[in-house]
């Protein structure tokens, strides 16, 4: 079965947003959970991307991701009308929505993508909501519009100060924790600005939830290549996660094994960009 691209949108430098056809996985999908994707075929590298929304009525499922590697950068030459071989899902487990009080929902870059379904539900189940999603500068900031939607509060943060207040996203939710302690934070980012988000709301001990992008293979529990450390027993991302309690995750020892393969994966975008070169295309897949 192939999954058909119905819309393609390029939110910024390097970041698209697809709908693609998947009726039983918009069916069946709840915020928090991911897909396994194959591009071409059943060769193809399976990449792990999160669900940032879904279309029930037209059976369509969003994925929003950054042309980063050669597998990323062959869905980002996909156009409207063009299919995806394999999808898996709707795996890993579904946040637990409920009405807490006050959530602070924190992303940064691609990371606000599939926060914002979060962010949404959380609204939804009656709690107030304040959203701060951050980026490097105003080109590469996604999805403002969508969280000033759903937010009772949104603050915009840029490390250049394009947009927003020039700071990181940690500055806002300290001074969030200090004024107004919330019942809870949910933070989806690199995995840097996770682990320090959970460092700043450790000290006045607001549970922090963090939803973990690893190294994944077949999302089911089987290869162990998305194992991380949480409480200092080793869990299974895929199946155990995707969201932990951030106070107990070794985001170190994480930040190690995301680095396993950069040589690897440098070596074979470098060849796809070759080889599209070779056959005529630009570097965005373009005649």
């Amino acid at each position: 079965m192939a999954y058909k691209i119905i819309s393609k949108e390029q939110l910024s430098e390097n970041v698209f947003q697809m709908d693609i056809e998947a009726p039983l996985i918009a069916e069946a999908r709840a915020p928090g959970q991911f897909v396994i994707v194959g591009i071409t075929n059943e060769y193809s590298e399976r990449i792990p991307l999160t669900l940032a929304g879904v279309d029930t009525e037209k059976g369509t499922i969003r994925l929003v991701f950054q042309r980063l590697g050669k597998t990323t950068a062959e869905m980002a030459d996909l156009n409207i009308g063009d299919s995806i071989a394999n999808i898996a899902g709707p795996l890993g487990n579904p946040t637990h929505v409920e009405k807490v009080g006050t959530v602070v929902c924190v992303g940064g870059g691609i990371g606000n993508a599939p926060l914002l379904p979060i962010a949404t539900a959380m609204k939804e189940a009656g709690n107030k909501v304040i959203s701060i999603i951050g980026a490097r500068n105003k080109e590469l900031l996604i999805l403002e519009d969508a969280f000033t939607a759903v937010s009772d509060e949104l603050i915009v943060v840029s490390d250049d100060g394009s947009c927003g207040r020039k700071a990181l996203v940690t500055a806002p939710l300290k001074e969030i924790c200090e004024t107004n302690k919330p019942d809870l934070v949910v933070a989806i980012g690199p995995a840097i600005m996770m682990k320090f988000c959970c460092e700043t709301t450790r000290p006045f001990e607001v549970k922090t939830l963090v939803s973990l992008n690893t190294i994944m293979i077949d999302g089911t529990g089987m290869c162990g290549g998305c194992r991380v450390e949480v409480g200092g027993q080793t869990k299974f991302v895929c199946v155990d996660g995707p969201e932990f309690d951030g106070h107990q995750v070794n985001f170190d020892q994480m930040m190690k094994r995301l680095g396993a393969y950069k040589k690897q994966e440098k070596q074979a975008y470098e060849e796809y960009i070759e080889h599209k070169c070779k056959i005529g295309l630009d570097s965005n897949g373009n005649l």
